[in-house]
């Protein structure tokens, strides 16, 4: 990955945006838009466009939107207790025990606070006890705070958290960060509009760093209710199957490295998972496939639902640690998913149709 690219991603991963808080890292997608396309905004949720308007000048050109959430997991501070501790709720699916003893990251109106998860230590615990998993009801964060007043003069009641866990590098192509799900996919939304951008087609792009994902899917129907698409394609994550334990029968073969994943599924459509797929073969990049048989649990649900319906499309980056502190994820596979997006697109038309039968199936896959 190229040096300009790695430095935006590790930007957009570190800076801290819940769902309902991601005016950061919406910040720097918008910021690093602005090197190249030809509008960049944003609405009253935060959703955050950047346009890449087509070769020629033709009214009928058909709109495609790329929508990657820039929203992450985290908690929100509920009570700040007399002694000065600070209890919280989720933002989005956790596993409770990978917070247990987290450092976290409190976006406070005084500036950022570092706190810890606090719970009984094990040794003071009954011996039953000691077995049962640890629920979020029973932690609390310790920042430190004397007393309810000292706390309250850093942090208060709606104060957003992440964990506090930065982007770091295993290898040069295997990396790390609290955030994948699913800044990545709107890291890649924007490349692939910014490759678009460089060899420009017949179709309107609009790359979308959507919000609210992990808790509402209100960014992306939002988005795509604003700007009626002829394709709107999701970008998001997808669970691997290279480690211990995976389960190959559900989710197939997917491999860290392996390639960006397409999937197939009743809400997806022929034309534009096709569309991909071939894409990706003229460029001879590697894909894997996965099945979704109902709704794939991403912005494509929603996008599918909004106005007029749209023909929808779903890659996926593949993710080992998924909702967890340390997700893990290959910048190759970033890189090409970008490139299978941007030679789709070119390939949108005003002729372009995608209703069902008017797009004839290959014989072979």
């Amino acid at each position: 990955m190229e040096d300009r690219a790695l430095a935006f991603l590790r930007r957009l991963l570190d800076a801290p945006g819940p769902s309902g808080y991601e005016q950061l890292p919406a910040r720097v997608w918008r910021e690093e838009a602005e090197t190249f396309a030809d509008e960049v905004t944003h609405d009253v949720l935060g959703n955050s466009f950047a346009r890449v308007k087509p070769a020629s000048d033709d009214p009928s050109a058909p709109k495609i939107l790329l929508a990657g959430h820039i929203d992450e997991i985290g908690f929100v501070i509920t009570h700040v207790d007399k002694e000065g501790f600070l209890w919280f709720a989720p933002l989005g699916g956790w596993d409770d025990q990978v917070v247990v003893g987290q450092r976290l990251r409190i976006l406070g109106h005084a500036g950022d606070v570092v706190g810890v998860v606090g719970k009984k230590a094990a040794h003071l615990l009954k011996e039953e006890d000691r077995q049962k998993p640890t629920k979020l009801a029973e932690m609390w964060i310790d920042i430190g705070a004397s007393d309810r007043a000292d706390a309250e003069r850093r942090v208060g009641v709606g104060d957003p958290v992440v964990i506090d866990s930065r982007f770091v590098t295993l290898t040069d192509d295997i990396c790390v960060a609290r955030s994948m799900d699913d800044r990545v996919g709107a890291f890649v939304a924007l490349e692939a509009a910014r490759l678009a951008a460089a060899d420009r087609g017949a179709a309107d792009i609009y790359a979308v760093a959507t919000v609210q994902e992990e808790i509402t899917f209100g960014g992306a129907l939002t988005a795509s209710f604003s700007l009626p698409s002829a394709v709107a394609i999701a970008i998001d994550v997808t669970h691997s199957t290279d480690y211990p334990g995976a389960d190959k029968k559900a989710d197939d073969e997917v491999k860290i490295g392996g390639g960006p994943v397409l999937t197939r599924g009743a809400t997806i459509n022929d034309g534009v998972f096709y569309g991909l797929r071939d894409a990706a073969r003229r460029l001879g990049i590697d894909v894997a496939i996965q099945a979704s048989g109902k709704s794939s649990g991403t912005d494509a649900d929603a996008m599918m639902r909004s106005g007029p319906g749209t023909a929808t499309g779903l890659i996926s980056i593949p993710n080992r640690y998924m909702h967890s502190p340390n997700e893990v994820v290959s910048l190759s596979d970033l890189e090409n998913a970008a490139r299978v997006i941007a030679a789709f697109t070119r390939t949108v038309t005003a002729e372009s149709d995608f209703r069902p039968g008017a797009f004839t199936r290959p014989q072979k896959r």
